[in-house]
Parts: structure tokens; sequence; C-alpha cells
């Protein structure tokens, strides 16, 4: 029987969306499902502030009448003009394995991109760079983290076959390990140097300064808009997206699982490098039915976040300004978190996707035993 691709028009439709990613994954050691309701804020057009630039439809696929698969077709119009690519995004894709199911998904995006003139498919990418981006295609017995996607091996698979799909772009992972005891020597030399030499400080604040009027909070990602500015895939954050962001990022952090760099040479002493890691929240995920805090997730979510009953940290955003990054800023963020990491006796930090390309970010993990333990990878076809 053939697939049939229906567009998401009610609630309850929304909600199969989201629901089938529980029911594939349903059981397996390595995917980091995200929560329902971060889910559904983020698919929904009043409340996700990417909306304000972009465009989106999400799809179900159906085959002998049972949902088989989905997709979210996606236009980022500050994206397209800032890198003048006419391009439609595919995200939110999962599928059973079926050559056909994937085939009818991908074959619909590229559809609805067409009628809106776009003349490239790239994906799997979100609304911007602050969701989950790049199909795996390396680590599929890795842990996987809340800020990226797990999927089936399989799914690469399917991609190899699908006609005029390419390689964009890879994005590389690194299984970092924390020092059982001490610091680096190297990263500590370099780090104090930095301090010296450049009149670079960790900056002491509290939880109320990153709401409070000093809006530490925005310093923060006005950062990451400048370091993120040329990466792959990277549209400017607007004032309402960075207000989300504060909320979301802030609301559960650990202040000393925070680290904020400042130049001192200048008068408002203003933020140069930022560092948000957590622990790892995926094995109290995988506790969370159905991606639902309720009626016990709550337990195991705030067990991670509050007790540090984790061995891993996940090293969220990390960003240092172009201009600080041969200062040696880097190192002098890793010498304020290193100490916290072994008080929670964290064994190894997951970092970030970053560019294969991007040498500079992966050299910063030179200090420490490292292992490059996953791969993903963004597609494109010219439409």
């Amino acid at each position: 029987m053939s697939v049939e691709i229906k567009k998401v028009n009610t609630k309850k439709e929304l909600d199969d969306f989201i629901q089938l990613h529980y029911d594939l994954y349903k059981g397996n050691k390595y995917d980091a499902p995200n929560l329902y309701s971060d889910e559904l804020e983020t698919l929904s057009r009043e409340k996700n502030p990417a909306f304000d630039f972009c465009e989106a439809d999400y799809f179900l696929a159906y085959k002998d009448g049972k949902l088989v698969g989905r997709v979210a077709a996606i236009i980022n119009k500050r994206y397209n003009e800032q890198w003048n690519r006419p391009c439609v995004r595919f995200g939110w894709i999962d599928f059973i394995d079926d050559i056909e199911v994937s085939r009818a998904l991908l074959k619909t995006v590229e559809d609805w991109g067409r009628e809106r003139g776009m003349k490239e498919i790239i994906g799997p990418l979100g609304f911007t760079d602050m969701d989950p981006e790049g199909m795996l295609t390396k680590g599929f017995e890795e842990l996987g983290t809340m800020a990226t996607i797990y999927n089936y091996p399989y799914y690469p698979q399917h991609m190899e076959q699908m006609e005029g799909y390419e390689k964009d772009n890879d994005y590389v992972e690194y299984k970092v390990f924390v020092p059982k005891d001490g610091m680096p020597e190297k990263m500590k030399r370099v780090a104090e140097l930095t301090m010296k030499r450049y009149n670079l400080h960790v900056a002491n604040i509290t939880r109320k300064q990153i709401f409070g009027p000093e809006q530490y909070g925005r310093k923060v990602f006005n950062v990451i808009n400048k370091t993120f500015a040329n990466l792959y895939g990277y549209s400017q954050m607007t004032d309402r997206q960075i207000t989300e962001y504060v909320e979301q990022y802030f609301k559960f952090l650990s202040m000393d699982m925070l680290c904020l760099i400042e130049d001192w040479n200048t008068p408002e002493h203003d933020v140069i490098g930022v560092g948000i890691t957590i622990p790892s929240l995926t094995k109290a995920l995988q506790k969370c039915r159905n991606g639902r805090l309720w009626p016990f997730g709550w337990w195991h979510v705030m067990r991670a976040l509050y007790f540090k009953k984790t061995d891993v940290v996940d090293l969220l955003l990390i960003g240092v300004l172009p201009e600080y990054r041969a200062k040696g800023a880097n190192a002098l963020l890793f010498y304020h978190l290193i100490p916290t990491y072994q008080k929670y006796g964290f064994k190894w930090g997951e970092s970030h996707v970053h560019m294969e390309t991007n040498t500079a970010v992966q050299q910063q993990w030179q200090y420490f035993e490292n292992e490059q333990h996953k791969r993903r990878r963004c597609y494109k076809k010219t439409l």
C-alpha cells in the first residue's frame, strides 16, 4: 500500500507528531527524548519567537492506516537573506525502516519548498541553530544529549539512497574526560598568563544579576550571536528570542556551572566569553514517560539537576569572541569550571556539535584526554 502524507492541522495531529518519536524510540538506551512541553512550545506558532521570521508546516506519514513517519518543512527567512541561499529546511524527521516512507516525507518537503520558490533543500535543521541539527552518522552506541538529535543507523542509510542528496556539512562531537585531580599543567599556565597579560577575569555573578538590571543573561546571548555569526546554518537571534532563551537556559542552571569571562580593560567589563554547562539529563529524560514530568519524571530531572547524580556534564554553549580566542580565553573558561566538575564527580563532558572544519574549537580539547566519538551530517539537494 502506498504512503499517505497528511499535513498537521489540529492539536490532536500535532500531539501525534510529537508522540511519534517517543513511540519509535521507546526503550532505546541512547536517545535523549525532549520533554513534551518543550517540543510543543518549539513547534507552536504562538509561542516560538522564531516564527517572527520563519514559515513552517508539519507532515505525518501513514501506511496501512498506521502512523510511520513525520517531518517539518521550514523556511528561515533571516538565514536565507543573510546567506543569499533560498532553501527549505527539513527537520524533526523520523520514520520506520521503510525507504518508501522516508522518500515520501522528503518529497513532501521538496514540493513544499518549490511552491515557495526555494532552490535547495537542506537538513536536518531546526528553525534556528539553537535547535538540534544534523543526522547522526557515527556514535549510535553513545549516550545522546538533550541538545542533539539521536537517530537509528538506518536513517543515513536511507539518505545515501536518495537521488540528488549529498553532504552539505558534517559536525563532530567529543567526549572530553575530566582530570581526576588537579589541573592540566599547560591549561593552567595559559589561563593564568591570560589573566595577567590581558586583564581577563571570571565574572562572579549571582542568579539575580542574570535576570536583573545588569542583564547578564542578555550579555551571554549577545556573545553567542557574535561568536556563531559565521557558522553553518546560523541566523542572528532577535531580542525576543534572546528573552526566551535567557528564561529557558538560566531558570534551573547551577551558577557554579556557568562561567563568564570579562575584559577588565573595558569600562563596562564587557563579557567576551561564556560557558553554559549542565549535568547530563539524558538518563533522567529517558525516565519521563512520553516526555512528561508527571507523575514521576520530575524527580529524576531534579535529581540530575540539583544533586548531580550523573557521570556526565553537557557542555551546552561554549563561546569566545573571535578576537579573544588566541589570547587563551577558552583555557580560562575551563580553568574555572574543572574544579566544579571534580567536586561533583563528573567523569567526562559531552561537547556540543561543531563543524568538522572548525579546528579552532577542536583545539580547546587539547588540554584533556578526549575522543571524537560522534559525527553527524546535514544533507542538501538542488530543487
